[in-house]
């Protein structure tokens, strides 16, 4: 089971909150345990990332909507939205939320001590792919090797976008800060504000002369071969968010992320309802007087199961523990047999005058119990 606290409870937000709401309450969480504001702490600066692990997912419109029906789980075997359990360093961060911050939220109050300025290039934009499961992988989880046609790091510059390295030159408006400070007089005093750079983008340095490989860009497009470790009892609809394996971003950016959506394969005998698996089981009218012993498919093989003498139509029998597991716990459905007595449609003469002699008999005259579960009740009972 996941130990990662609430999204929400880290922000101090209702679920209903809104996306400004929410960046506001990221932006002073953020505030509160910047490390700049407090230097050496480790602790701060835990909660400094985590709180940007919950602004990554709150903040996305599709993750929201994955952690507010599944909670972590949303995301497989404790990963986050995209940070995967705190992965991203204090660059990534400030490159991807710097905006968050405010132009001088830091570099007039502390010298932009970080640099955070110089963030490097642009990231990656996210990737989304369908994988289909059947209903054996659904249960005991699986490992699915892709491969993603998508933006890679170029090989030729790693990714600077750089003809070599003497084609890179330290920005000479910022001076390599990436930030660019201003001092105003007003009728308060003088105000400092720091903007970006706007002649290197905030990345502290230029490029002279592009890679002939990637134009500059510090990406090409290619191919990669992902391999994707899905955990037991996903669902139809379900979104795992791996880090880092969306498109290389330009000019050494960080990677966007890679959204794996669940799809299930329909099974041709079985269906799923919740963590429940549901079987139709034909049996014969002698079979249902007599009783009798019958094999019967499951997710993961088959099971024999015992009808006994005098099964009436719609009974339901119950094999525990043989359906879905719940994703990250140790919960598991069951399979429902729902029992159905075929009646023939097309009989001889001979099986006729069989018949018309048995409905005389007081025997096969219907004689429901008063205990006999009415089907509202079988229902009811199957879905509890």
């Amino acid at each position: 089971m996941s130990t990662k606290r609430d999204y929400y409870e880290i922000l101090g937000v209702s679920k209903s909150a809104s996306q400004e709401e929410i960046k506001k309450a990221y932006r002073k969480v953020a505030m509160q345990f910047h490390p700049d504001r407090n230097p050496g702490d480790k602790a701060a600066e835990e909660k400094f990332k985590e709180a940007a692990e919950a602004y990554e997912v709150l903040n996305d419109a599709d993750k929201k909507a994955q952690y507010d029906r599944f909670g972590h789980n949303a995301f497989g075997q404790g990963r986050s939205g995209g940070f995967n359990g705190g992965g991203m360093n204090m660059d990534d961060i400030f490159s991807q939320f710097g905006d968050i911050f405010g132009e001088d939220s830091f570099g007039s109050f502390f010298g932009g001590g970080r640099g955070r300025g110089q963030a490097r290039g642009t990231r990656g934009s996210n990737l989304r792919v369908k994988i289909k499961m059947n209903y054996e992988e659904v249960a005991k989880g699986a490992n699915k090797t892709i491969k993603i046609k998508k933006y890679v790091r170029c090989s030729t510059c790693q990714g600077n976008g750089a003809k070599d390295k003497n084609s890179m030159q330290t920005c000479a408006t910022c001076n390599g800060s990436g930030q660019v400070k201003r001092v105003q007089n007003t009728f308060l005093g003088q105000m400092q504000t720091v903007t970006t750079c706007p002649t290197c983008s905030g990345e502290g340095t230029t490029v002279t002369n592009k890679c002939i490989s990637c134009k500059g860009e510090g990406r090409v497009y290619g191919e990669e071969t992902v391999s994707i470790d899905i955990p037991a009892g996903v669902q139809e609809g379900m979104q795992l968010s791996i880090s880092g394996k969306g498109n290389a971003g330009e000019r050494g950016g960080g990677n966007g992320d890679l959204i794996v959506l669940i799809e299930e394969e329909t099974h041709p005998q079985l269906h799923r309802d919740g963590l429940n698996v549901a079987f139709d089981l034909h049996i014969s009218f002698p079979d249902a007087v007599f009783g009798t012993q019958i094999e019967v498919p499951t997710i993961d093989g088959r099971a024999k199961i015992k009808i006994p003498p005098g099964t009436q139509s719609g009974k339901i029998f119950r094999l525990k523990g043989k359906g879905f597991p719940q994703i990250n716990s140790y919960e598991k459905g069951d399979q429902l047999i729902h029992i159905n007595v075929w009646t023939p449609q097309n009989i001889s003469s001979e099986e006729k005058t069989i018949l018309e002699r048995l409905s005389r008999s007081a025997n096969f005259e219907p004689k429901p119990e008063k205990n006999d579960k009415s089907f509202f009740d079988k229902v009811r009972e199957m879905f509890n």
